[in-house]
Protein backbone atom coordinates (compact mmCIF):
# COMPACT_ATOMS: atom_id res chain seq x y z
CA UNK A 1 0.00 0.00 0.00
CA UNK A 2 2.67 2.43 1.17
CA UNK A 3 4.94 1.54 -2.09
CA UNK A 4 3.12 3.31 -4.35
CA UNK A 5 3.27 6.46 -2.39
CA UNK A 6 7.43 6.38 -3.29
CA UNK A 7 6.98 7.11 -6.73
CA UNK A 8 4.49 9.15 -6.41
CA UNK A 9 6.29 11.31 -4.28
CA UNK A 10 8.48 11.43 -6.41
CA UNK A 11 6.54 12.69 -9.11
CA UNK A 12 5.12 15.72 -6.85
CA UNK A 13 8.87 16.69 -5.92
CA UNK A 14 9.25 17.67 -9.36
CA UNK A 15 6.03 19.81 -9.34
CA UNK A 16 6.86 21.15 -5.55
CA UNK A 17 10.54 21.00 -5.02
CA UNK A 18 12.51 20.69 -1.77
CA UNK A 19 9.99 22.03 0.66
CA UNK A 20 6.99 20.75 0.86
CA UNK A 21 6.69 16.74 1.29
CA UNK A 22 6.37 15.03 4.60
CA UNK A 23 7.60 12.13 7.33
CA UNK A 24 9.20 12.61 10.25
CA UNK A 25 11.47 11.37 13.66
CA UNK A 26 10.86 12.59 16.69
CA UNK A 27 13.10 15.71 18.42
CA UNK A 28 13.76 15.11 21.77
CA UNK A 29 12.00 18.04 22.58
CA UNK A 30 9.18 16.90 20.84
CA UNK A 31 8.40 13.64 22.66
CA UNK A 32 6.67 13.79 25.89
CA UNK A 33 8.60 12.89 28.97
CA UNK A 34 8.34 9.23 30.22
CA UNK A 35 7.03 8.85 34.10
CA UNK A 36 6.35 13.08 33.84
CA UNK A 37 2.64 13.89 35.31
CA UNK A 38 0.34 13.44 32.41
CA UNK A 39 -1.13 16.39 30.04
CA UNK A 40 -5.12 17.34 29.98
CA UNK A 41 -4.00 17.00 26.21
CA UNK A 42 -1.51 15.17 23.50
CA UNK A 43 -1.02 15.96 19.99
CA UNK A 44 0.66 13.15 18.26
CA UNK A 45 1.87 14.86 15.00
CA UNK A 46 3.83 13.25 11.88
CA UNK A 47 5.59 16.40 10.07
CA UNK A 48 6.06 16.42 5.99
CA UNK A 49 8.90 15.28 4.07
CA UNK A 50 12.32 16.57 4.58
CA UNK A 51 11.20 18.90 7.55
CA UNK A 52 13.56 19.07 10.10
CA UNK A 53 13.08 16.17 13.47
CA UNK A 54 10.01 17.08 15.58
CA UNK A 55 6.43 17.70 14.36
CA UNK A 56 7.49 20.44 11.54
CA UNK A 57 6.43 23.75 10.70
CA UNK A 58 2.96 23.28 10.16
CA UNK A 59 2.88 20.87 12.89
CA UNK A 60 4.52 23.85 15.27
CA UNK A 61 1.55 26.07 13.96
CA UNK A 62 -1.01 24.18 15.16
CA UNK A 63 0.56 23.05 18.25
CA UNK A 64 0.79 26.96 18.84
CA UNK A 65 -2.86 28.07 17.73
CA UNK A 66 -4.36 24.75 19.70
CA UNK A 67 -2.41 25.70 23.19
CA UNK A 68 -3.67 29.15 22.87
CA UNK A 69 -7.68 27.91 22.67
CA UNK A 70 -7.41 25.49 25.57
CA UNK A 71 -7.47 28.08 28.63
CA UNK A 72 -4.42 26.83 30.52
CA UNK A 73 -4.80 23.16 29.73
CA UNK A 74 -1.35 21.07 29.83
CA UNK A 75 -0.41 20.18 26.08
CA UNK A 76 2.48 17.31 25.53
CA UNK A 77 3.48 17.06 22.12
CA UNK A 78 4.81 14.00 20.27
CA UNK A 79 6.67 13.84 16.91
CA UNK A 80 6.07 11.02 15.31
CA UNK A 81 9.27 8.84 14.87
CA UNK A 82 10.07 8.14 11.16
CA UNK A 83 11.82 8.99 7.94
CA UNK A 84 11.13 12.35 6.86
CA UNK A 85 12.49 10.85 3.10
CA UNK A 86 10.57 10.28 -0.58
CA UNK A 87 11.23 6.41 0.26
CA UNK A 88 7.39 6.33 1.51
CA UNK A 89 7.74 2.41 1.95
CA UNK A 90 9.73 3.63 5.84
CA UNK A 91 6.01 5.32 5.95
CA UNK A 92 4.68 2.68 7.59
CA UNK A 93 7.41 2.53 10.51
CA UNK A 94 5.83 5.87 11.72
CA UNK A 95 2.52 4.35 11.52
CA UNK A 96 3.52 1.81 13.78
CA UNK A 97 5.32 4.68 16.05
CA UNK A 98 1.76 6.84 16.03
CA UNK A 99 -0.13 3.68 16.42
CA UNK A 100 2.25 3.24 19.82
CA UNK A 101 2.61 5.85 21.38
CA UNK A 102 -1.17 6.86 21.25
CA UNK A 103 -1.91 3.41 22.75
CA UNK A 104 0.81 3.91 25.38
CA UNK A 105 -0.54 7.26 26.25
CA UNK A 106 -4.07 5.78 26.44
CA UNK A 107 -2.89 3.45 29.21
CA UNK A 108 -0.58 5.26 30.86
CA UNK A 109 -2.62 8.31 31.23
CA UNK A 110 -6.17 7.14 30.49
CA UNK A 111 -7.21 10.64 31.22
CA UNK A 112 -5.31 12.31 28.30
CA UNK A 113 -7.20 13.53 25.31
CA UNK A 114 -5.17 12.51 22.37
CA UNK A 115 -5.27 15.03 18.98
CA UNK A 116 -3.75 12.93 15.86
CA UNK A 117 -2.60 15.13 12.76
CA UNK A 118 -0.08 15.43 10.36
CA UNK A 119 1.38 16.93 7.22
CA UNK A 120 1.74 15.87 3.51
CA UNK A 121 3.30 12.38 4.02
CA UNK A 122 2.57 12.42 7.79
CA UNK A 123 -0.76 13.63 6.84
CA UNK A 124 -0.76 9.81 5.19
CA UNK A 125 0.80 8.15 8.35
CA UNK A 126 -1.45 9.75 10.74
CA UNK A 127 -4.54 8.46 8.57
CA UNK A 128 -3.45 4.80 8.01
CA UNK A 129 -2.87 4.89 11.97
CA UNK A 130 -6.68 5.22 12.03
CA UNK A 131 -6.91 2.52 9.46
CA UNK A 132 -9.79 -0.73 10.30
CA UNK A 133 -7.73 -3.23 8.30
CA UNK A 134 -4.14 -3.71 7.07
CA UNK A 135 -3.91 -3.26 3.19
CA UNK A 136 -3.55 -6.51 0.90
CA UNK A 137 0.08 -6.49 0.25
CA UNK A 138 1.12 -4.63 3.45
CA UNK A 139 4.35 -6.26 5.43
CA UNK A 140 3.77 -5.02 9.20
CA UNK A 141 6.67 -3.84 10.89
CA UNK A 142 8.45 -5.19 14.05
CA UNK A 143 6.02 -3.50 16.80
CA UNK A 144 2.54 -3.32 15.03
CA UNK A 145 0.41 -6.43 15.07
CA UNK A 146 -2.99 -4.85 13.00
CA UNK A 147 -4.98 -2.15 13.50
CA UNK A 148 -5.25 -0.17 17.16
CA UNK A 149 -8.00 -1.78 19.13
CA UNK A 150 -11.33 -0.26 18.70
CA UNK A 151 -11.52 0.88 22.44
CA UNK A 152 -8.43 3.21 21.62
CA UNK A 153 -10.45 5.73 19.24
CA UNK A 154 -12.21 6.61 22.89
CA UNK A 155 -8.95 7.99 23.30
CA UNK A 156 -8.98 10.42 20.58
CA UNK A 157 -10.45 13.26 20.19
CA UNK A 158 -9.96 14.69 17.14
CA UNK A 159 -7.81 13.98 13.68
CA UNK A 160 -6.22 16.95 11.86
CA UNK A 161 -4.78 16.61 8.33
CA UNK A 162 -3.15 18.79 5.83
CA UNK A 163 -2.45 18.20 2.81
CA UNK A 164 -3.59 14.49 2.71
CA UNK A 165 -2.44 12.73 -0.67
CA UNK A 166 -5.65 11.95 -3.07
CA UNK A 167 -6.57 8.85 -5.19
CA UNK A 168 -5.87 11.07 -8.04
CA UNK A 169 -1.96 11.72 -6.78
CA UNK A 170 -1.40 7.91 -6.29
CA UNK A 171 -2.92 7.12 -9.45
CA UNK A 172 -0.05 9.48 -11.70
CA UNK A 173 2.04 5.93 -10.73
CA UNK A 174 -0.25 2.90 -9.88
CA UNK A 175 -4.20 2.44 -10.67
CA UNK A 176 -4.01 0.04 -8.76
CA UNK A 177 -3.14 1.83 -5.10
CA UNK A 178 -6.20 1.71 -3.22
CA UNK A 179 -6.95 5.58 -1.78
CA UNK A 180 -6.33 6.30 2.08
CA UNK A 181 -8.65 6.04 3.93
CA UNK A 182 -9.72 7.00 8.04
CA UNK A 183 -11.49 4.77 9.84
CA UNK A 184 -14.60 4.38 10.71
CA UNK A 185 -14.69 4.69 14.55
CA UNK A 186 -12.27 8.13 13.44
CA UNK A 187 -14.66 9.92 10.46
CA UNK A 188 -16.49 12.33 12.57
CA UNK A 189 -13.64 13.39 14.87
CA UNK A 190 -11.32 14.04 11.64
CA UNK A 191 -10.70 17.59 9.49
CA UNK A 192 -9.11 16.98 5.95
CA UNK A 193 -8.05 20.55 4.74
CA UNK A 194 -6.68 20.83 1.23
CA UNK A 195 -5.11 24.32 -0.16
CA UNK A 196 -6.99 24.51 -3.85
CA UNK A 197 -4.02 24.01 -6.28
CA UNK A 198 -2.13 21.89 -3.86
CA UNK A 199 -0.35 19.22 -5.96
CA UNK A 200 -0.87 16.54 -3.36
CA UNK A 201 -4.46 16.97 -2.56
CA UNK A 202 -6.12 18.69 -5.20
CA UNK A 203 -6.68 17.11 -8.49
CA UNK A 204 -4.65 19.12 -11.39
CA UNK A 205 -3.00 21.07 -8.76
CA UNK A 206 0.49 22.65 -9.79
CA UNK A 207 1.05 25.44 -7.42
CA UNK A 208 3.98 24.59 -5.40
CA UNK A 209 3.39 27.93 -2.91
CA UNK A 210 -0.46 25.52 -1.96
CA UNK A 211 0.92 22.93 -0.47
CA UNK A 212 3.74 24.98 2.19
CA UNK A 213 0.84 27.06 3.03
CA UNK A 214 -0.67 25.69 5.47
CA UNK A 215 1.32 27.02 8.25
CA UNK A 216 0.52 30.56 7.98
CA UNK A 217 -2.83 30.56 5.43
CA UNK A 218 -5.25 30.28 8.76
CA UNK A 219 -5.44 26.54 7.68
CA UNK A 220 -3.86 25.89 11.46
CA UNK A 221 -6.19 28.45 12.85
CA UNK A 222 -9.24 26.35 11.24
CA UNK A 223 -7.70 23.15 12.37
CA UNK A 224 -7.29 24.19 16.67
CA UNK A 225 -11.19 25.56 16.52
CA UNK A 226 -11.71 22.27 15.34
CA UNK A 227 -10.11 20.26 18.35
CA UNK A 228 -10.37 22.62 20.53
CA UNK A 229 -13.90 22.26 20.22
CA UNK A 230 -13.85 18.64 19.95
CA UNK A 231 -11.29 18.25 23.49
CA UNK A 232 -13.70 20.78 25.21
CA UNK A 233 -16.89 18.83 24.74
CA UNK A 234 -15.62 15.27 24.75
CA UNK A 235 -16.42 13.23 27.78
CA UNK A 236 -13.70 11.49 30.18
CA UNK A 237 -11.40 9.61 28.04
CA UNK A 238 -11.42 7.16 31.42
CA UNK A 239 -14.86 6.33 30.82
CA UNK A 240 -15.55 2.30 30.60
CA UNK A 241 -14.66 1.37 26.89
Amino acid sequence: MLRPLAAAALSAAALMGPQAMGLASAAPDATAVPGAACSDVEVVFARGTFEAPGVGLTGQAFVDALTSRLGGKSVDVYGVNYPASLDFGDAIDGVADASNQIQATAASCPNTKIVLGGYSQGAAVAAFTTSDSVPAGVTLPAGLTGPMPPEIANHVAAVVLFGTPDPWFLNLVDHSAPPIAIGNAYTAKTLQLCNPGDPVCYPGGLNRAAHSAYKDNGATDQAADFAANALLSAPSAAAPV
